[in-house]
């Protein structure tokens, strides 16, 4: 995908944050914007364009950082969406974007819909920064 590997051996990561409350929103992009560029959005309608025009653009995101409860579009409708448009362009999940579901939404219906619909990961709020940044070193985003 589009993770760049820079002079000095450090990965740039293009991501996505996608969330409507301004403390959470604040707290990721200052974690992942060591990573590299961050790109935010409100809701999930907001969030399922971004993801395409990057897709098109030639530069798509490394990972999208999704919250479930939003206005418009919740969050696990725009991960339906964004692995739709991953399909019809013939990425399997397992090649597209990786997305992570933060949310203070810890109820099993919540997290198995969000597993069923091809979240990679599920992070609770409050964010514990070291549980998310074991989850980008597991998904091989960070070194």
């Amino acid at each position: 995908m589009g993770v760049v590997e820079l002079a000095q051996g450090v990965v740039e990561m293009h991501t996505l944050i996608v969330e409507d409350d301004f403390t959470s929103r604040l707290l990721l992009q200052t974690l992942l914007s060591r990573y590299g560029e961050c790109h935010l959005a409100v809701n999930g309608r907001e969030a399922v364009d971004a993801f395409r025009r990057a897709l098109e653009s030639g530069q798509p995101y490394d990972l999208i950082c999704m919250d479930i409860m939003m206005p418009e579009m919740d969050g696990q409708a725009a991960v339906k969406e964004i692995r739709a448009c991953e399909e019809a362009r013939g990425l399997m999940s397992t090649e597209g974007v990786k997305i992570i579901m933060t949310t203070a939404m810890d109820d099993v219906k919540n997290v198995v819909e969000s597993f069923r619909l091809l979240c990679d990961a599920y992070v609770f709020k409050p964010i514990d920064t070291g549980n998310l940044l074991d989850h980008l070193r597991f998904l091989r985003l960070i070194v």
